[in-house]
């Protein structure tokens, strides 16, 4: 688990979990699962994206930094263009 990033409104974290290792030593790289948590800290909700979705959200991010220095209001609309889909309550222990 590793906190990407942290603003006012949202919190992103990244789960990388490594697959199951083969029986026989693999040729190339090992592949993971994982995906990205997004927490939108206002809507007090939470959202877990994985698979092609996570990819989207990884490649725009990538896109965001390579185009210069985002500013966290740049990265905070980006990144609210999926914590809408958010549905899941965050709740304190």
């Amino acid at each position: 688990m590793h906190m990407l990033y942290n603003s006012d409104s949202f919190i992103v974290v990244q789960f990388v979990v490594p697959s199951d290792p083969p029986p026989v030593a693999p040729a190339g790289p090992q592949l993971a699962r994982g995906g990205f948590e997004i927490v939108d800290k206002f809507a007090r909700k939470e959202i877990f994206i994985e698979g092609a979705l996570a990819e989207s959200f990884q490649q725009g991010v990538q896109a965001l930094i390579e185009d210069g220095q985002p500013s966290v209001d740049e990265f905070d609309a980006f990144i609210e263009r999926y914590a809408v889909m958010g549905q899941q309550p965050v709740v304190m222990h």
